[in-house]
């Protein structure tokens, strides 16, 4: 086929994401041509895929089309056919982001009703969405003078677009294009962060701290034992690696004491590395697990084909010495359902056995979902029915299983791997933990982030004692909803010059922790997809868009670029 002939758009979204369908939406809304291009049969990403009880730390500054979506959802659970297994008055909203019984939006919600209400705004937009879309990361992508000319997909086809924006976690359009990213987190020295790098257990000073305390008022009230939780709500202090932390005192070895045994599955001999000094590790993945109490609609968890009672010792031991016996954070949702995350010491996140993710092939990530699935699987059924487990937690995890009426063409496991972090564009601008901090401002907002800096766990490692650690935790406050900048959106012009990326966006490690929630990547898709109609009329690289227009624009579509506001809620 010629190249005249080729399928053309105007935007062509690389990833169904919540944040490339808010972008398509936008775009037909803008009266452009657009596709959406998904390699999974999955739509709306996380949003989707299990993460209903929402993080965004003050929903106040999510406007657009993000709030159109909770608004969606408001609107379906007012409807009583929606609400099957419980009654509505039985339901208690009890996460971070609380529903207030006058607001318009609700921010809780199963899968299903999240799947319903994208459904219901794709079919209203008219935007065209193609699954199992595979792009060919090799050798699929042709740039020419600095600008995306083809896309080439796995079984062939090719498609043509004036804009291109890569909507996925992962950044795989982005780095088949051959533009500059980081991969793994930078040390603390690179854009003079505190809360960057590895990080042991230990109490941190954050760079709001460094100037509101001083590094010796710090290291003062450490010594002398002091409270230091009023510094913390402040942002002034860090916990590091102390939350979702094992237990004192764990033998790491198959045979306690016996190091010619072995290591436990999953402890990194090599770790942890020296404090604040980068790595390539990544931020551990889980599956958000939808579960239920409801026996009209409970399946039961069933013990995994091939599991291996070794790979879950270290849970075992853990919860025999620890004085707090949290592993999960269940959050309840309508219908007698749960979002289950991570929570504890050992729990859903499957620590370093993602690190490859996103070098992997699509067939190889397949294969990497299905042992973090299959991992899941085991740690639910061993949580329920290990006789060396208390009697409490055993009955409290058998209370739950995976619903009927939930992801029945996926085994009733979300298909959606939460893809915490991926690659991260090195663009026109690094939005780093001094803007996150409010330190730095910038003055091209494409949208607010107000979550706390926040990074889950990225290994296992023997301590001074010869016991079993964690490290990579990092939850720490920021003091407002702050804002986030155009450029980091946008590669660096001398790389491409049609192309935006508003999910892998230029953003060190740990900014990206407070920025990567699913209501800002809604916010940020629909103003990628704004920017780019702007590109196309204007007829000029993405860098060049006039700000001024753009800003009026974004404001006339309700999205919200400032706010002088407190946050509600912190990571």
């Amino acid at each position: 086929m010629s190249t005249s002939a080729l399928p053309t758009y105007d935007i062509l979204i690389y990833g169904a994401s919540s944040a490339g369908i808010a972008a398509g939406i936008q775009a037909c809304r803008q009266k452009r041509t657009v596709l959406v291009l998904e390699p999974s049969g999955h739509i709306g990403g996380l949003t989707t895929g299990g993460l209903g009880q929402t993080d965004i730390g003050n929903k106040h500054v999510i406007g657009g089309i993000a709030r159109e979506f909770y608004q969606g959802i408001r609107r379906y659970y007012a409807n009583d056919d929606n609400w099957r297994w419980q009654h509505r008055d039985a339901y208690r909203d009890g996460g971070q982001t609380q529903t207030s019984a006058d607001e318009e939006a609700m921010w809780t919600f199963e899968p299903k009703a999240a799947m319903s209400v994208i459904g219901s705004m794709i079919r209203e937009a008219g935007l065209e969405v193609i699954t199992q879309a595979r792009l060919n990361r090799d050798c699929g992508v042709t740039v020419e003078r600095q600008a995306i000319r083809q896309i080439t997909l796995e079984d062939g086809r090719s498609y043509r677009a004036k804009v291109f924006i890569d909507a996925t976690y992962e950044g795989d359009l982005m780095a088949a294009a051959g533009v500059s990213f980081a991969l793994g987190r930078e040390a603390n020295e690179t854009y003079g962060e505190t809360l960057n790098g590895v990080q042991a257990e230990d109490y941190n000073l954050t760079l709001r701290g460094v100037e509101e305390i001083g590094r010796e008022r710090f290291h003062a009230i450490i010594s002398a034992g002091e409270d230091i939780r009023p510094h913390e709500q402040r942002g002034c202090i860090s916990v590091n690696a102390y939350n979702h932390q094992l237990a004192r005192g764990i033998d790491p070895y198959v045979e306690p004491g016996n190091a010619a045994s072995g290591l436990l599955d999953g402890i990194d001999s090599g770790g942890p590395g020296k404090p604040g000094e980068g790595d390539k590790r990544i931020q551990a993945y889980n599956i958000r697990m939808t579960l239920t109490d409801n026996p009209d609609n409970r399946v039961a968890i069933e013990r995994p084909d091939n599991y291996d009672a070794l790979q879950y010792e270290l849970l075992v031991r853990h919860l025999s010495l620890a004085s707090h016996k949290g592993f999960w954070i269940n959050s309840a949702m309508p219908n007698a359902k749960t979002d289950t995350n991570n929570g504890g010491g050992f729990s859903s996140d499957f620590i370093g056995r993602n690190y490859r993710w996103c070098e992997l092939g699509y067939d190889e990530r397949n294969v990497c979902y299905e042992a973090h699935r299959h991992y899941t699987q085991g740690l639910l059924w061993t949580l329920a029915n290990d006789k060396r487990i208390s009697d409490e937690i055993r009955h409290e995890v058998a209370r739950f299983g995976l619903p009927q009426d939930e992801y029945n063409g996926s085994g009733r496991w979300s298909p959606q791997l939460y893809v915490r972090e991926g690659r991260r564009m090195l663009g026109e601008m690094v939005m780093t933990q001094h803007h996150c901090e409010s330190l730095e401002l910038v003055d091209d907002s494409v949208g607010m982030a107000a979550y706390g800096l926040d990074s889950h766990h990225m290994q296992r490692y023997l301590d001074a004692n010869g016991h079993v650690r964690n490290e990579g935790n990092v939850q720490a406050h920021v003091v407002a909803p702050y804002p986030i900048s155009y450029r980091a959106l946008v590669p660096r012009r001398r790389e491409l010059t049609n192309l935006i990326v508003p999910i892998a966006l230029s953003a060190s490690h740990i900014a990206f922790g407070s920025i990567r929630m699913e209501p800002v990547f809604m916010v940020l898709g629909q103003s990628a997809a704004t920017a780019a109609c702007h590109a196309i009329a204007s007829a000029c690289d993405v860098q060049a868009v006039a700000y001024p227009e753009l800003e009026r624009k974004l404001l006339a579509d309700g999205q919200i670029l400032t706010a002088a506001l407190e946050a509600e809620g912190t990571a």
